[in-house]
């Protein structure tokens, strides 16, 4: 294998959250880890702290003498250090390539989906904790409670599932929960259908026990075009397992989840129907695995979320401030049924529109997304590096929930002052606060004026 103990690698883009959890477990494994990235970062500042030696900026003189060369997809391809370590005759492997071989080296334990991956693998990184099993995991954020999102451990590997720039493509797993499938990544894909097929051959790849929550319309047409068994998990009877007595609070969930010889009595420290559903899938494919009842209903009550995720931040003037990373309609839909689930009254949104690739494809998704909502408002796009020809901005998100719900009060600031002026104007509209997005939106949290963490 090119991945192993004494090789000497570099990663261009270290300081992505996928990527730096690479960094973290190719150290542990054994390897000579060095990386650069753009900017400096506080997850280029833990890496530093951690014994990686990671340069600031992109250079040729930053390959040295390695044997490997890795990146991050938002690396072009024309990088100097990707010349470079080419020119030098080091190997070079995409984030698909590296998948496979860490595959090839340990059987992989793997949760995927348009959304929820890293929910569902901070799930199982704590119940095969609780289980005592010393897995591997690779993840795109720290295990709260655990720790980073990149470890090597001797059991398997605890993967999230990434479908983003066909990056699951190589990969077989041994097990695989499959949590939902809706648009998204279409500049790759082109077509929902081409996506659903990309899931189809993942599932049809897997050796070992595959996990769907049936709930969802986009895995269940993915199901339907497999020929391959699955285990289905949903709130009907006509599944192997069963999801029931779903209870929500604010920060809290709980649920029974039956089948033929098990019945597990479920709390989380999350709220959501959409964590339920996480942690169904999560629970079902653990007890496939031989995982005792015990360590599953123990792993997933110690499990208390995901770093920007329905994220608790504080509270600003007597209304309680939330940061969630949905960036999906999908995802937007579920985190607003949650926050009125959990028993807020009136909910004020800022979104924060992620690429323009995405917020130009899924557009009249977005318009339908924010039902429920007392208010929105929309902040520019955060365009990730991607070019932007036509100039679109977050006004265009604006004006299609505007078009959808006629006296939705919605509005388009262009500025992160422009975002706080109204924002602080509207302080009285709302009972709770959610910042969505996966850019830098829940910066402005700070900057509200009383509130405090």
């Amino acid at each position: 294998m090119i991945l192993d103990r004494g090789a000497r690698a570099h990663i261009v883009g270290i300081g992505g959250a996928g990527m730096s959890g690479l960094a973290r477990l190719l150290s542990e494994m054994g390897c000579a880890v060095s990386g650069s990235d753009a900017a400096y970062s506080p997850t280029v500042e833990e890496l530093l702290e951690s014994g990686i030696q990671v340069h600031v900026g992109h250079d040729a003189t930053n390959v040295g003498a390695v044997d490997v060369v890795l990146w991050s997809p938002a690396v072009q391809p024309d990088n100097v250090e990707l010349l470079e370590a080419s020119r030098r005759g080091a190997v070079l492997l995409s984030r698909s390539e590296v998948l496979r071989e860490l595959a090839e080296r340990q059987p992989v334990v793997g949760l995927t989906g348009t959304h929820g991956k890293t929910t569902a693998t901070s799930m199982m990184s704590m119940i095969m904790h609780a289980a005592g099993r010393d897995y591997s995991r690779l993840l795109g954020a720290s295990v709260i409670g655990l720790g980073a999102n990149g470890h090597f451990g001797s059991d398997g590997l605890i993967l999230e599932v990434d479908e983003s720039y066909g990056t699951f493509a190589l990969l077989s797993p041994y097990a695989l929960g499959v949590l939902n499938v809706e648009a998204d990544h279409l500049d790759f894909y082109g077509t929902l259908d081409v996506l659903e097929d990309a899931f189809t051959k993942l599932i049809e790849r897997t050796t070992g026990p595959v996990v769907v929550w049936m709930d969802d319309e986009g895995a269940r047409r993915v199901v339907q075009r497999s020929s391959r068994e699955v285990l289905g998990v949903g709130s009907s009877t006509q599944y192997p397992w069963r999801v029931s007595g779903v209870g929500l609070a604010r920060r809290s969930a709980s649920f029974t989840l039956e089948a033929d010889g098990h019945c597990l009595a479920i709390e989380l420290g999350v709220t959501g129907a959409h964590n339920v559903a996480n942690a169904a899938v999560t629970a079902a494919l653990a007890l496939a695995l031989g995982v005792d009842e015990d360590s599953v209903v123990m792993g997933l009550q110690l499990f208390k979320g995901a770093p920007r995720r329905f994220q608790y931040l504080g509270l600003w003037r007597g209304v309680d401030v939330y940061e969630d990373y949905a960036h999906l309609p999908g995802e937007i839909a579920a985190t607003l049924r949650a926050t009125a689930a959990a028993g807020y009254g009136r909910i004020g949104v800022v979104f924060q529109p992620h690429r323009v690739t995405r917020t130009l494809n899924l557009a009249e998704s977005f318009a339908t997304a924010f039902v429920g909502a007392a208010f929105v408002v929309v902040a520019d796009i955060y365009s990730a590096g991607e070019a932007n020809p036509s100039g679109a901005t977050g006004e265009f998100v604006a004006n299609l929930i505007r078009q959808h719900e006629p006296t939705n009060a919605t509005w388009y600031e262009p500025t992160f002052d422009d975002v706080i002026a109204k924002v602080e104007a509207l302080h009285d509209e709302c009972d709770v606060l959610l910042l969505l997005g996966a850019g830098d939106i829940a910066g402005i949290a700070s900057q509200l004026d009383g509130m405090t963490p």
